[in-house]
């Protein structure tokens, strides 16, 4: 019957409100005339009735009443119900103040009354049954925890109870807050805590759990998933505030953890105005384009209407790729796309001569920490002598916005790769110092689905049907998505403080057993984990700050600053891969070749380009974004 006139509604509701006109009559005779009225009396009612009938079906159909404009027993339906029957009821009063009816006059006024209040409780009535199904899980719905009784656990909750076609039935309520015990949202009872839900769970049957906590943090969202793993509860959650429409949710919101969840971070609020500012209608270099950072940052940067975009990078596969996805044209016949190697000096200089590039972003770099653990004097002509080249053709060309690409690893480096990206931060702010330009850094951790990620790492073992290899079992990143750390870089540019390094505050360091697993069980494989031991200058956990920085405020909200000296070009250059002067390996003569091909008539600077680390010269920041 349930199913019947869910499929017919218009019909079942039309067959019941034509009932309650006929009820309303008889109920009126019984306790007004106790059925004695007269055959005049009889005829005039059931006239009465008939023509409201005959105005209820065409005035409901014309409200659209019988053909779900609203839910069934929603206050909406009830305030559309009651308007027509209201209409109907003042209708015939005045027409049977002209024409002889013959009903009874107190029929005139009690009939739409009790027709109206039968309609509704028939309407109530098959609300509650609904609901009393859906409490029950007959209507194949899945029995339901909400774990949090908060604002967003009553959206949901009235969600399930008015929708008609919800996967969901609600079992009862779980809230940390003590003070919400027995109480009662939508007529379910609040259970007990996060800490009772194992023992609630089986009490009350529930298969599936959602976490209506929009503020839940990513160690409770990963804690709460695994123990509903572990007994067999469905898992679900609810999207963040900025994915809601207007701050409501829905019931098609509801959803698994993703990444972004793991990593406990939203996205970053940039100022896109300020940003626009300093490229719209602009010439702009970005070096490394080929790689994860630098084809998303000139996707971006393309968004924001510059006057030319020159993509460098000495990879031409990886040059094909980013053209591809920005044009999608992979002729690479058009002079955007640049083949030079940032250790070429030369050849380097012949590329901002010809761009002429008024803002220059910087990712290229070697990045892998093993390797470059082996092959120190490769990471040192990379990232120290080719980016001492790029500082001093941006400096010669004059570019107004410098930023240079660096990373976590810089904050008291442990490692070939944290000391050479420390000494770019440092030759960043040297080069800023000395041309009171805006040259920046930014620097950030992990960089999730960048080209070698552990992400990339891990789906390929799980595609090799693993183990999945780990180098210690409480190691811990910081991470953030490609397009987050593009949005810090541009924004970096636009904050106008020389010397400037920005770092993401990336909230809490995730643990990578915890992403590896969730990695497994998104997989649906059953998949083994082994630790192969920390490698050398690899640390357990990552720091944002050296021991001897200190965040200040900065010019965005999500952002500090904290102080890094300056080092010239030529004492860095000086300084191999091992930090000591002079080393017996082949840096020494970059460096040699480095000074000859800079006279000092090459240099804008009225100043010349002075000394080492410990030269007294002002301090320069570094910067965190708040998430």
């Amino acid at each position: 019957m349930r199913q019947l006139l869910a499929r017919h509604r218009s019909i079942g509701l039309i067959s019941w409100d034509v009932l309650c006109w006929v009820l309303a009559l008889g109920w009126f005779a019984l306790m007004r005339y106790d059925f004695e009225m007269d055959a005049a009396e009889w005829r005039g009612s059931a006239t009465y009735v008939a023509t409201a009938i005959v105005f209820q079906v065409v005035g409901g159909l014309a409200t659209q009443i019988y053909l779900g404009r609203s839910r069934i027993g929603s206050f909406l339906d009830v305030s559309w119900l009651g308007g027509t029957v209201a209409v109907i009821g003042a209708t015939l009063l005045v027409l049977a103040s002209v024409l002889p009816i013959g009903a009874p006059r107190g029929a005139l006024i009690a009939l739409p009354a009790l027709a109206l209040m039968l309609m509704v409780s028939g309407r109530y009535a098959w609300r509650a049954y609904r609901e009393l199904i859906r409490r029950r899980g007959g209507g194949g719905e899945t029995p339901t925890l909400i774990y949090g009784a908060g604002e967003l656990g009553h959206q949901i909750a009235r969600q399930i109870v008015t929708s008609q076609d919800s996967p969901y039935s609600i079992v009862g309520f779980l809230d940390d807050n003590e003070s919400k015990r027995l109480r009662r949202v939508e007529g379910h009872r609040v259970l007990g805590t996060g800490e009772d839900l194992v023992r609630v769970a089986r009490e009350q049957g529930a298969a599936a759990l959602v976490v209506a906590m929009a503020g839940a943090s990513p160690a409770l969202l990963r804690e709460v998933r695994e123990r509903c793993r572990q007994i067999g509860l469905a898992f679900a959650a609810v999207p963040p505030l900025h994915e809601m429409i207007g701050g409501r949710i829905r019931l098609d919101q509801l959803r698994d953890l993703d990444l972004s969840d793991l990593l406990g971070r939203r996205p970053v609020s940039t100022d896109l105005a300020a940003i626009a500012g300093y490229i719209n209608g602009r010439r702009v270099l970005i070096t490394g384009a080929g790689g994860s950072i630098g084809a998303e940052l000139a996707r971006q940067v393309h968004r924001l209407a510059p006057a030319r975009v020159a993509l460098l990078d000495r990879d031409e596969s990886a040059l094909h790729a980013v053209a591809l996805s920005i044009s999608g044209s992979g002729l690479l016949h058009t002079d955007e796309t640049v083949l030079c190697d940032i250790r070429d000096y030369d050849a380097l200089v012949g590329v901002f001569r010809a761009e002429q590039p008024d803002v220059v972003f910087h990712a290229a770099a070697l990045k892998h920490l093993p390797v470059l653990e082996r092959f120190p004097a490769e990471g040192f002509k990379t990232n120290v002598v080719g980016t001492a080249n790029v500082l001093a053709c941006a400096a010669e060309a004059g570019v107004t916005h410098f930023v240079n690409i660096s990373t976590d690893k810089a904050a008291d480096p442990s490692s070939v790769l944290g000391r050479t990206k420390r000494v770019a931060e440092r030759m960043t702010a040297h080069f800023a110092t000395q041309l009171d330009a805006p040259y920046v850094s930014v620097r950030f951790g992990n960089v999730l689905g960048s080209r070698g990620s552990v992400l990339d790492t891990f789906r390929a073992q799980i595609a090799n049907g693993g183990p999945l290899t780990i180098t210690h079992p409480d190691v811990t990143r910081y991470f953030m998505t490609i397009p987050e750390a593009c949005e810090l870089v541009l924004q970096a540019g636009a904050g106008g403080f020389s010397g400037d390094v920005l770092v993401l505050d990336m909230g809490d360091p995730v643990r990578i057993v915890d992403l590896a697993t969730h990695l497994i069980a998104e997989s649906g494989h059953d998949l083994a984990i082994k630790f192969t031991g920390l490698r050398p200058g690899e640390k357990l956990h990552e720091a944002l700050f050296s021991s001897a920085e200190v965040g200040q405020p900065s010019h965005h909200p999500l952002i500090k600053r904290v102080q890094v000296p300056p080092l010239a070009p030529e004492v860095a250059c000086a300084d191999g891969p091992s930090g000591q002067a002079e080393p017996s390996t082949e840096p020494p003569d970059q460096a040699r070749r480095w000074r000859k091909r800079r006279p000092s008539d090459e240099w804008p600077p009225a100043a010349p380009l002075a000394g080492g680390a410990a030269e007294a010269s002002p301090q320069v920041s570094v910067i965190t974004v708040t998430a």
